[in-house]
């Protein structure tokens, strides 16, 4: 393994240093889509509007390199390597951007090949999920302290403090990314997000795609109850990483591919009028080199480049979305295939429910063995259905298939009754 570090760094801006978990939209941003539907991305922590990129996130197009740091402390002696906790995560999150992009995004990773010993006990921090801001912001000034002497962070777009899975004070639950109010400036490069891995060894099953999500600005999508009882998954079930990473089917939405830049304009289908429209949709996960389920059976290739989503306006700030969902890349072990529909509201925050997904089939559930939220495991439309959106007046239908496996449609706004 290489040495991560070429230079030595200045490190300057720890004593100011403040962790937080919310940031808000800056006042310039860059151009994205001009479709016309297309929600504004608002001031939310991690808008789901699409006509901008923020430009505080780095969009994961092309090759980003991330570094890998894990931390041990006094108070314990680690009991698996380093290699053996990167290999928890990776190659299958790489894997899982590299599907779920079409190929279009690669996230290379680097791993420090030893630990790094932290300067106080693991107990000291107080590590857990609601972690205060004070002993947050402690962890990370002692992580980049002990980091900077062998790390060039100049060269990372991505940084993963990687803590020991068997030290006492250490808490799974707390693993997430910190957002940084003022970003620590080292190696002459701006660091303002980071993903504070305290997983268990193995971990949860893509844990750390999803926290990579969320530095690419994409937001949490499960439900948190008041109490910290009931579901979790009741907004979209598995339908998504960002809901959650045991999701059968955890492909991301095609709105957030579109988000993400991994659609081209002409891949998303805005429906307007009050006719129906037909169009042909092809599985959201089937790309180039990745077969859809075929309609005898056998894969079928040569999809990739045509309609993945298509988009109803139902208000200044929220829209319908409707993709096809099949057994294909990472939605390979889904529990029902068909078509998807969901709403998007551009101005709810993280956590808030900025995707909801709509149940075709309300008074009935499926795969409830391994499902995370089986009343919502048999949302889409199957083929040969149709299904009016409640409160909206919507009728989608999913009236065949192509050869190549891709799903026809027909969309018709305005029905009433």
């Amino acid at each position: 393994m290489p040495k991560l570090r070429s230079t030595a760094a200045v490190f300057t801006t720890m004593s100011a240093l403040a962790a937080t978990s919310i940031l808000t939209g800056p006042s310039v941003a860059e151009p994205f889509s001009p479709a016309p539907c297309a929600l504004h991305r608002s001031e939310a922590h991690h808008s789901e509007g699409v006509d901008t990129w923020n430009p505080d996130y780095t969009r994961p197009t092309g090759a980003l390199h991330a570094v890998m740091i894990f931390l041990s402390f006094p108070d314990a002696t680690p009991h698996t390597r380093p290699a053996e906790l990167a290999a928890d995560h990776f190659p299958a999150t790489s894997r899982f951007f590299e599907q779920a992009s079409y190929g279009r995004f690669t996230l290379r990773p680097h791993a420090l090949a030893h630990w790094l010993r932290m300067p106080q006990r693991s107990t000291a921090y107080a590590m857990r999920r609601d972690w205060s801001a004070d002993n947050r912001a402690a962890y990370l000034r002692d992580a980049f302290a002990v980091a900077d002497k062998e790390v060039d962070f100049a060269r990372y777009d991505v940084v993963y403090f990687v803590a020991d899975p068997d030290a006492p004070g250490v808490d799974s639950d707390a693993t997430k990314v910190v957002n940084l109010d003022t970003p620590v400036h080292v190696d002459g490069t701006d660091v303002r997000r980071v993903v504070t891995v305290f997983e268990k060894h193995p971990p949860d099953r893509l844990v750390l795609a999803h926290e990579t999500g969320h530095v690419f600005d994409l937001p949490d999508l499960y439900h948190r109850p008041v109490d910290g009882k009931g579901d979790w998954d009741t907004y979209v079930g598995d339908w998504d990483l960002m809901g959650s990473q045991f999701g059968l089917s955890p492909d991301l939405f095609a709105w957030h591919k579109w988000k993400l830049g991994w659609l081209d304009p002409r891949q998303v289908v805005c429906v307007r009028g009050a006719g129906p429209t037909r169009l042909t949709l092809e599985p959201l996960a089937a790309g180039p080199g990745i077969p859809a389920q075929g309609t005898a059976g056998a894969p079928a290739f040569g999809l990739g480049h045509g309609a993945k989503l298509a988009v109803v306006r139902t208000g200044a700030d929220s829209v319908l979305a409707v993709e096809a969902r099949g057994p294909a890349g990472n939605d390979h072990a889904g529990c029902r295939q068909g078509v998807l529909v969901y709403r998007v509201h551009g101005s709810a925050a993280s956590g808030a429910g900025p995707v909801e997904v709509v149940d075709a089939h309300p008074d009935t559930e499926a795969c409830w063995e391994n499902s995370v939220y089986p009343p919502l495991a048999d949302a889409p439309v199957a083929l040969g259905e149709s299904f009016t959106v409640p409160g909206e007046g919507v009728k989608v239908e999913a009236e065949g298939r192509t050869a190549s496996g891709a799903w026809t449609v027909k969309i018709t706004p305005g029905v009433t009754g």
